[in-house]
Order: C-alpha cells, then structure tokens, then sequence
C-alpha cells in the first residue's frame, strides 16, 4: 500500500503572501531539512527566509575545479576521490602551505570543490562548475540507466564447486541468516590476516567455502548481507571490509550476467584483494590522524604484499591475483602501483576498485564517518570519467539500486525514511519504510511505503543527510537489529 500525506502548505509565523511562496519553492528545491526545521520550529516568515537564503548562498560559493588550478588562498572543501587517494586526514581547509599543495598535485586526484566565500575564486574564464550544475548531470546520468542495455563482459572460469540451495528469501528472513555469515566471515578473516602476518600461506578451500556462502546470501536476497556488511565498526573495517567487497562483487558480476563459476571468481577476488593489508602496521591503517608521507607510501604497498602473499601461497587463480594487484589502478592512468590505463586495467581489476571504494566511502573509520549510500553513489559518479570503468560503474549502481538500502530519503508528501529493499522492477522506486514528518517535525508510527505499486502517489524527491538528522535509531529502522551484528 502506497499511503501519502497532504503537501506542507503553512510556513513560519508573521511570513507575507510573497514570503510563503519563496519558501515552498526552495523548499521544494531540496532546501536542507535541518533548516527547514529550523524555521518550523518559530522563525518569523523574513527570517526563515534569510536561514534558507544562507543555506542557498553557501551551495552557490562552491565550485568544481582542476587540481592544475588550485593555488595558495584557496579553500578546500572536498576532493573529488575517496581519502585512500590522498594523505590529508580532513578535505576541508584553507591552503597555506606549499607543501601542501605540491602534495594534493601529486595525487591521483584531478578535481576538487573551493568555497570561494572562504578563499580565494578561480581566475575569470577558468573553467569550473557549480554543485547544481555537477549534480543535474549526474541525475539525468542516473536516470537513463534503466533504458541502457546490460554490459557483457568475460572472466577466465575457475572449476565448479558443488550445488547449493539458492531458493529466494525475503528481506527479514534473509537479514538474519546473513547476519550469522559475517559472524563467521569476519572470524575467518581475522585468522587470514593472522596468518599471513606470520608468513603462512592463505588457505584457499577456507576462502572458497566463505565465497559460497556469501554468493548463497547474494542469490537469495542481494541486498540482506551487503547492507548488513556496511554496519561494521572501525575496529572492524579491515576485516569486514573483504566481506563486503566480496559480496558487492557477487552482485556485480550476477548484474553483468557472468556465469556461475565466474560470479564466484569475483567473489574470491573481492574476499582476497586486501590481505596485502597485514603487512601494513595497524598503528598506520588505524591512524586517526594525517598520514606522514612515509605512512601512505606503506599503507599504497599493500597490494604489491597482498600479490606476493597469495602468489607464494599457491592455489590462487591468476585473475584473483591479478584483481589484488590492480584494483587500485584507475582508467586514466593515475592509478597504482603500475598506472595501467583503461582496458589495460583487466575487467577483475576494475570490478574490484569500484566495489573497493564504495564500501570505503560507506564505512565509518578512524579519522573519517562513512558517506550516506546513496550520497556514496552521487560521489562516485563524479569521478566516474577519471577513475572508473562508466559501463561497469553503471552496472554496479543497477547492482545496489540508484538509493541503495539504509539511504535516508525524502518523499513528495514531505515524509522521512529509510530505504529498506530494491525493487525488482524499478531502480528510482525502493520499498521506504517511513518514519518523520516534516510537516509535524515530528517521528510518526513505522510505515513501509512500496513506491513500485501501481497507482502510488509517493516519490523520493531528495536524499537526505543523516548527518544532519542524526536519527539514533536508522540502522536499526531498516535491518532489525538493535545491538551490534557481530
């Protein structure tokens, strides 16, 4: 059932006729709600307008240039890559330093956001874009996916392993075996990198059998163990970050129509891309800090280790090796250890570094809480030109859904929720179990809103940073689960 409420009309007290106007339409326009809230909760109407302005104002400041035009004055508000691809243990400060800057133009990164109300503007006729320009493309990018024909790619096949029961399973059903899988997963993992920091070679019948599994809870439901994953700690991070690339691999590979045994090849490569991480002092991986450059050298070493680790280990297919060494690699050619360019990159390689960054970018760590996921999805696509394979990117996003579950959405009735399953049908429309109104700025009893029903009114109009919200409760909303999983 598609259940909706009437659209928000009254703004705050004392507003004039011209006032109430302005604000439903920036409201409209995705104003952030925790200014809207703001001007709910009494701002006379000139005020709230002022508040809403600022908001619009700041988003103008902001503007999307080559890294070849920073210069020293600048205020840097984000890169425009993940921070495994730079040493700076915050994206957001007023560059000073010389250094600094040599050490931003000797990164993988091409592009960066300036707020030029902080520091100094680009000069006239440079080029640049606007958040709203950046964002319009992306979401007329977005919203051709469901006309763009499946991609079609070749992985070398690994020998088949025995049958497994594979029937569908619900949601809920599927959340809880799932998360018995990470329990033993995560435990698993944990005794890999364990050995391999002692120099013992990787047991890869363990690795299979946990591929398996993992592939099982993919085919019975794709989206129980992949946003279960994502729950991890920091403490957690390394570990069950093998078990969450390897079940976002899965998906892929079952999204670009790969065969069985090559779904599994996948798998494996996204379990093992990472152990050359033991070789990488926890005092560094953990590090809340900035990184010396001494650090990120070590910590940019760990898939030439992860290779030599599993290449003397033996029993490991060479594309799995192959994903361990490259999955760092970026189609431009900035990429490392070997700065291979586009199909020189192999179609492992560059299934693993899309799969790599995403759970990255999601995950709360040391120095850095994970991106919402569907913000997560809206980040990458705009490194997609220089980082990432596009056709295979947009498969991945297929994979997951364009608001992927545990993203924080608005609907056209005003309502907050939570994205708690993909359709099957449609990418834009998930099932949303909604949970605030705007309207009240109050919580409002659970409810599931199916947005693919015939005749549903609802729509997500906008996604929402839980930052912002800070709900206590949003994870537990869409997985179930009140304590930790594992």
């Amino acid at each position: 059932m598609c259940a909706t409420e009437a659209p928000p009309l009254a703004v705050g007290a004392g507003a004039q006729p011209g006032d109430a106007v302005a604000l439903v339409d920036l409201r409209g326009a995705a104003v952030g709600m925790g200014r809207w809230r703001e001007c709910q909760k009494g701002y006379h109407g000139y005020h709230c307008l002022r508040l809403i302005t600022a908001h619009f104002l700041a988003t103008f400041m902001l503007k999307r240039i080559h890294i070849e035009h920073l210069t020293l004055g600048m205020y840097l508000h984000e890169f425009c890559g993940s921070w495994m691809d730079h040493p700076f243990w915050r994206a957001q400060f007023l560059l000073k330093d010389p250094k600094d800057l040599a050490r931003i133009r000797a990164t993988s990164i091409h592009e960066c956001w300036i707020d030029t109300d902080k520091g100094l503007d680009v000069a006239a006729g440079t080029a640049s874009m606007s958040r709203e320009e950046v964002d319009a493309q992306i979401e007329t990018d977005f919203s051709r996916l469901e006309e763009l024909p499946p991609v079609k790619v070749k992985l070398p096949a690994p020998p088949p392993p025995p049958r497994r029961d594979r029937k569908p399973a619900d949601m809920h059903t599927e959340l809880t075996m799932a998360a018995a899988i990470c329990v033993k997963s995560k435990e698993a993992v944990v005794s890999m990198f364990s050995e391999a920091r002692m120099g013992r070679a990787v047991d890869s019948a363990t690795a299979q059998g946990l591929v398996e599994e993992i592939s099982d809870s993919v085919t019975r439901n794709p989206g129980a163990l992949i946003s279960l994953a994502r729950l991890k700690t920091a403490d957690d991070y390394t570990y069950m970050h093998s078990v969450a690339v390897c079940a976002l691999m899965v998906a892929l590979a079952k999204q670009l129509k790969l065969k069985e045994d090559q779904q599994r090849l996948a798998g494996m490569a996204g379990l093992l891309h990472d152990l050359g991480k033991a070789a990488v002092p926890l005092t560094v991986l953990n590090k809340p800090g900035k990184l010396t450059d001494q650090e990120f050298t070590v910590v940019r070493s760990h898939p030439v280790e992860g290779y030599h680790m599993l290449k003397e280990g033996g029993n490991v297919p060479d594309a799995v090796l192959d994903a361990c060494l490259h999955h760092h690699e970026k189609v431009d050619g900035s990429g490392y250890p070997d700065k291979l360019k586009g199909d020189g990159i192999s179609v492992i390689a560059r299934m693993t570094a899309i799969c790599d960054v995403y759970d990255a970018i999601t995950s709360d760590r040391p120095y850095k809480r994970g991106w919402d996921p569907a913000e997560s999805l809206r980040r990458m696509a705009e490194w997609t030109q220089d980082h990432f394979d596009a056709r295979i990117f947009q498969a991945f996003v297929k994979s997951i859904g364009i608001y992927p579950v545990g993203s924080l959405v608005r609907l056209t009735s005003g309502r907050i929720g939570v994205v708690t399953e993909q359709s099957p049908t449609a990418l834009t429309a998930p099932m949303v179990k909604v949970f605030f109104s705007t309207k009240s700025d109050l919580r409002i009893p659970p409810e599931m809103v199916n947005l693919a029903a015939p005749g549903c009114a609802e729509k997500i109009v906008a996604r929402e940073d839980p930052d912002k919200w800070r709900f206590p409760d949003l994870n537990e909303l869409w997985s179930g689960f009140t304590d930790k999983v594992w």
